[in-house]
Order: C-alpha cells, then sequence, then structure tokens
C-alpha cells in the first residue's frame, strides 16, 4: 500500500512539472520545506539522513504535489492573506480555501470575542438588505460566474492593502452567505454591528465605569472602531472615532437595551460582590450597564463576623467611583421585589448581574479613573 501511494505521489509530479504555473506558484516551496521536516509521517519514510542530491527535487515541488491530507494541513495553517493568495493557484484551489471551515477560525480568532448572537442576528439582516443589490449574485438571482469569481481571486489579496474602493468592491463580489464574505465585509467596514462600547464618548466623565450599546464599524488603516450610540431622547445619533479593540465586548445579555433586565440572583448578593446595573437618564433613554460593588447597610459596621447583611431583603449597593457624600455614591435596591427605580432626576436604576467572571471584574478594574469623579 505505501509502495503504491509512492507511486501516485511520483506519478503525479512528473505529470505536475508540464504544467504551466504562475511564478508566485513556487512560493509554496518554504511551506513544503516546513511541512516535510515537521510531518512524522514523512519522517517515518525518510529515517535517515536524506541524500543531498535530492535537494533540487525537494526546492522544484509545489504545493500541487502534495497529498490532499497534508495540503489541508497547510491551508490550515494559512493566515486570511495567504488563503487569498493560494486560492490563485486554479478552480480546486479555490474551493478549498473559500471554505467556511477555514474561515470560521479566522472569524472567531479575531472577532469572536466582539460578535454576540445579536451581531450574527444583523449579518442575516445585512445579506438580505438592500446594501447588496449591486452584487451580481442579487441582482441574477442565480450563483456568482466563474469569470467574476476568477477575476475577484485574483486580486483578493490586495483586500488587505489597497484603497477603500478597491476593498469594498472585492467583498461585495464574494458569496454572500460565506464566512469568508461576513470577515471581509467586518474588515472591510462595510458591516456595522452591535457590540457594546465601555466609557463612551471618549470616556467622558458622564459615563465613566460604565457600557453601552453602539453600532461599529473596522478602521483597518488604524485598527479602531467607529461606534454609533442610539439617540437618547431627542438627542442625536453621537458618534464616536478611534474606539480601540479593549473597549469593545459582546452584549453578555441577548436583549434590547430598552428592556428590563429581570435579575435572578438578588438573594444571593452580599457585601464585596461585584455587579452590573442597569442604569438610564430618563424613560426615553436606552440602559447602560454600570459598574458596582454590593456595600453594607447603615447598621453594619462592616465587621464579616457580625454582618448580617446578606439576609437582608435591602442591599446597598456603592459606586466608589463618585467622591462620598455624591447622589451617585451610593442607592438601596429591594431583593425579593426589584423592579425599576428612580426619578428623572437621579434616573433609573434597572436590572442587576452579578459578575463572578474574574475577566470582566479585572475589565472594570482596569478602567477606574484615575480621580475620583463629582
Amino acid at each position: 500500500m505505501l509502495l503504491y501511494f509512492l507511486i501516485s505521489c511520483l506519478s503525479f509530479f512528473f505529470l505536475s512539472k508540464s504544467l504551466s504555473l504562475p511564478p508566485w506558484a513556487s512560493e509554496s516551496r518554504t511551506l513544503l520545506s516546513f511541512y516535510f521536516s515537521k510531518n512524522p509521517f514523512m519522517t517515518t519514510l525518510h529515517p535517515t539522513t536524506p541524500d543531498p542530491a535530492a535537494s533540487p527535487l525537494l526546492d522544484q515541488m509545489s504545493v500541487l504535489d502534495l497529498p490532499e491530507l497534508a495540503l489541508d494541513h497547510i491551508l490550515d495553517l494559512l493566515p486570511p492573506s495567504g488563503l487569498c493568495s493560494m486560492a490563485r493557484v486554479c478552480s480546486s484551489m479555490r474551493e478549498r480555501c473559500v471554505s467556511d471551515h477555514l474561515w470560521e477560525k479566522h472569524l472567531m480568532t479575531k472577532w469572536g470575542k466582539i460578535l454576540g448572537p445579536a451581531a450574527r442576528r444583523e449579518w442575516k439582516c445585512y445579506l438580505s438588505s438592500s446594501y447588496h443589490l449591486d452584487s451580481p449574485h442579487r441582482q441574477t438571482g442565480h450563483p456568482l460566474g466563474f469569470d467574476k469569481i476568477i477575476s475577484l481571486i485574483r486580486s483578493i489579496s490586495s483586500v488587505f492593502r489597497d484603497g477603500d474602493k478597491q476593498r469594498k468592491r472585492y467583498a461585495s463580489s464574494l458569496p454572500l452567505d460565506s464566512t469568508m464574505s461576513c470577515y471581509l465585509s467586518l474588515e472591510t467596514g462595510r458591516f456595522w454591528f452591535p457590540a457594546q462600547v465601555y466609557n463612551r464618548e471618549n470616556g467622558h466623565v458622564g459615563f465613566m465605569l460604565s457600557c453601552y450599546d453602539a453600532e461599529l464599524s473596522y478602521d483597518t488603516h488604524t485598527d479602531t472602531f467607529q461606534a454609533r450610540y442610539p439617540p437618547h431622547g431627542r438627542r442625536a445619533v453621537a458618534i464616536e472615532k478611534g474606539v480601540t479593540w479593549d473597549r469593545l465586548r459582546a452584549a453578555p445579555i441577548d436583549a434590547s437595551p430598552h428592556h428590563l433586565h429581570v435579575s435572578d440572583s438578588l438573594n444571593e448578593l452580599k457585601p464585596g460582590d461585584h455587579i452590573e446595573i442597569q442604569w438610564r437618564r430618563n424613560k426615553e433613554f436606552p440602559y447602560g450597564w454600570w459598574y458596582g460593588i454590593v456595600g453594607h447597610l447603615e447598621s453594619c459596621d462592616g465587621n464579616l463576623n457580625h454582618c448580617h447583611c446578606h439576609l437582608s431583603e435591602m442591599a446597598v449597593l456603592e459606586f466608589n467611583q463618585y467622591t462620598v457624600g455624591s447622589r451617585w455614591r451610593r442607592t438601596m435596591i429591594n431583593k425579593r421585589d426589584h423592579r425599576e427605580e428612580g426619578n428623572e432626576e437621579d434616573g433609573f436604576y434597572g436590572g442587576i448581574r452579578k459578575l463572578t467572571c474574574k475577566q470582566e471584574i479585572a475589565m472594570w478594574t482596569r478602567l477606574w479613573p484615575s480621580s475620583i469623579l463629582e
């Protein structure tokens, strides 16, 4: 069986040498050298030191000479730009390089932490929107023609280095429902997706230690995002540029920012617990999530050996980023019958999330302001 495998590979090799490949295809020799040196199967076939006379043969091989399993392994190691380049070899290579299973890994690696269920729903709506009506696929109702695909693949690597106009044209030419199309739509900023932004509006003092919903578009030149915040009452849509990756997260709760979150762990709250609570200025505004800590009741001296605050129906929430005496410093809630509470002057407090994830808590700690707020 092994002898048959070797004969088949050699036959394919000599046949392929008669084919004319583009000059850049020889760049795959580096990948071949890596594969043959690292693959344990090939080490088994060649347990002794290889003959120096055979090295020119290896140097002349191309990626098309590899068995399918080896080729799949190499494609799995390529970055997005490498997949785009490899897709230019031939039609069969193109089908491999644009397959969803390869691009899903890249999508999750770069974008997974900020793409939640709402973003995936928005992507489906985006595919059916008029934004894609200029695509040949959408106009004809038939799959994209081979000539269009080949033209796309020949230029797709420039998606990562050319100007905005070219990148948008190439992204719109991809099969719309592919993972590769989603990845490139995110990379080019064509697709605005929902997520949440910490300390919105460049860390405006009025939003310190909060997290608000926004629509985001990526700018590959600066590796930052543009954020559009929903209108607050009569206030127009607020736009913020230069939002960095470390200020973003996927919404922890898949719900509209106007919906009151139903808290399910209030009876477990005790002093020292970290929480996020919904707050909005008035009932026309969407909720934002604000960071706080469960404090002690006024009747408690804070001594943990004698503390019974966790047994009380009431809980104190402290926002220690504000100075002592500030109206924003403390509030109280009823753990057994908690609803939206507040007024037009102090705002309205909504649902509560108890934070148990160390990464979430560390994120809020990292954003702590350098000075106490009034």
